[in-house]
């Protein structure tokens, strides 16, 4: 997702994580740019990306492919590079003179540090070569900058995204504490396929469309996502406990604080008040004010990477 500021005002655009391979034909190269669909020739395929691949995957019952993959460049995917590169460059042009740009970056477990590493400094190469002034931020400091600025940029802010849940404790816009769990959107997705028997993308579509939080239902897919669900927010509140934990590196906070909650897998029905209430259960060392959903959970990592270019570039 890529955020502009044009007249004051804030534009999106973006492209979902996926493409799939299909056999070259002129029909069905024709097909694809009369549809507009994003699509890249490659020998005897076509790679096509983007929006609008799962109406093919659907067709096909078949699976796309994700050049990302729990929030960091899939290292099974040997086109993922190539996928990425063409999506930065289709979304974000070529710069103009002096033209800054701010990304994302997940926070890190301790077991993918060098995974990170290689992920934000090759996203950066490649904003580089379309000549832009680079800067990184963590995901959870991004939904503080653009959530919590009546706060002074102080509290927690959560992306529940779909390839990890992005956790940042910020003080004056300054990280304090920031993790990962890989329990996240694509995790929900996947786990429940396997117990159900439906594609991935079938649960995601059931999920983003029907599906909400109602406890025990005898539906087995809506079954199956709110078992993941349910464990994808419980490791985000016991690693928010663990990571919290150690009182003596937290700042002294003079009243409670906000959490803001973004991201795809935020948008459930009772997702929030089924959150607040695991949160509010938890032995936090910080008072919590209020437990609050972004005011547009798809966009606002991408509006807090923009307030970051505009304010620290």
């Amino acid at each position: 997702m890529l955020a502009s500021s044009v007249e004051g005002r804030y534009q999106y655009e973006g492209q979902l994580n996926a493409f799939i391979s299909l056999p070259y034909s002129k029909m069905t190269e024709g097909m694809l740019r009369r549809e507009g669909i994003l699509f890249s020739v490659e020998g005897s395929n076509i790679l096509a990306y983007g929006n609008r691949v799962e109406e093919f995957a659907n067709i096909l019952n078949g699976e796309t492919r994700r050049p990302i993959r729990t929030g960091l460049l899939n290292p099974a995917e040997p086109k993922s590079l190539q996928m990425l590169e063409l999506a930065l460059a289709k979304m974000c042009g070529e710069a103009q003179k002096g033209e800054k740009i701010c990304f994302s970056v997940p926070g890190g477990a301790a077991n993918n540090q060098s995974d990170v590493v290689y992920h934000e400094r090759t996203i950066a190469q490649i904003l580089e070569q379309l000549s832009y002034s680079v800067k990184s931020l963590n995901e959870g400091l991004a939904v503080i900058y653009a959530e919590l600025e009546s706060s002074s940029f102080t509290g927690i802010g959560i992306s529940f995204g779909g390839g990890t849940c992005n956790v940042c404790l910020a003080y004056l816009g300054l990280p304090v504490v920031t993790f990962s769990a890989p329990q996240a959107g694509d995790y929900v997705d996947h786990s429940a396929s396997s117990v159900t028997g439906q594609t991935p993308t079938t649960i995601r579509l059931h999920k983003e469309e029907q599906f909400q939080f109602n406890g025990f239902s005898s539906n087995n897919v809506d079954q199956a996502i709110g078992v993941y669900y349910n464990d994808m927010i419980r490791a985000v509140v016991t690693g928010l406990e663990t990571a919290l934990s150690d009182r003596r590196k937290l700042p002294k906070f003079d009243k409670p604080v906000a959490v803001a909650v973004s991201g795809g897998s935020a948008q459930v029905k009772g997702f929030r008040q089924h959150l607040e209430k695991e949160i509010r259960a938890a032995e936090l060392p910080i008072a919590i004010s209020e437990v609050k959903l972004a005011e547009d959970p798809l966009n606002t990592t991408a509006k807090g990477t923009l307030m970051a270019a505009m304010l620290d570039m």
